[in-house]
């Protein structure tokens, strides 16, 4: 973040009303953020399965594969082999086209956890000179600053974007052309969730929490 030098310090009662501008915009983003991250959540859970059922699949059409058909009895039934894989390949299309529909649910959450972080950036860019370098770096015992608040919620931002990012690759290297990465899908998803780590995401509801309340006591307290 960025002030502006020169000129007058802003008087007390602009940049109270900066800084009330400012909490209003931050609650109003903290409790749209809460909400996303419950859909985030949901669609995320619901990979693990999808993608379970994926390496089960896999791992049978391995086995097929490795069959020695013309050996067993079922070398009797010329065509069962292409028919299996028929199956098989269009049971994995079904599942990929599952975790689409949930990858599309996290670029939801992404596009409107970034719209609505940009928004709130965007108005103290409009407010900082009014509210005040030293105002926006203030902490107190119990509360963080302003400038904690916003690095927050852009670390937020960041987590939702870069592990949508994730997903979205996983998708795209798969395919039943390669059978033995598609057996380890859920261990390549345990190795990209455990790099993003969703504790920003609680951390920074707090450290707005805190703030917003905390600015609820300096407007509401005597002489303000």
């Amino acid at each position: 973040m960025t002030q502006r030098s020169g000129g007058a310090l802003p008087g007390p009662r602009v940049a109270m009303a900066a800084a009330a501008a400012m909490a209003a915009a931050l609650r109003e983003c903290a409790a749209a953020v809460g909400r996303q991250d419950a859909a985030w959540r949901a669609a995320l859970a619901a990979w693990a399965p999808l993608l379970g059922s994926l390496a089960g699949l896999a791992a049978q059409m391995r086995a097929a594969q490795r069959l020695a058909w013309g050996g067993s009895p079922l070398g009797a039934f010329g065509d069962l082999r292409a028919r299996l894989w028929r199956k098989q390949r269009g049971a994995a299309e079904a599942l990929l086209e599952q975790l689409g529909g949930r990858r599309a649910e996290l670029r939801a959450v992404r596009d409107a956890v970034g719209a609505g972080v940009a928004g709130v950036l965007r108005l103290y860019e409009e407010r900082a000179a009014e509210l005040g370098l030293a105002a926006a770096l203030r902490r107190g015992p119990r509360c963080p600053s302003l400038a904690d608040a916003l690095e927050g919620l852009q670390d937020v931002e960041r987590y939702y974007r870069h592990l949508y990012l994730e997903s979205k690759l996983l998708l795209l290297r798969l395919s039943c052309d390669s059978l033995a990465d598609m057996e380890a899908l859920p261990q390549s998803w345990e190795r990209i969730l455990e790099r993003y780590k969703e504790d920003v995401v609680q951390d920074t509801l707090l450290k707005i929490s805190l703030f917003v309340d905390n600015q609820r006591e300096l407007c509401c307290s005597p002489g303000s």
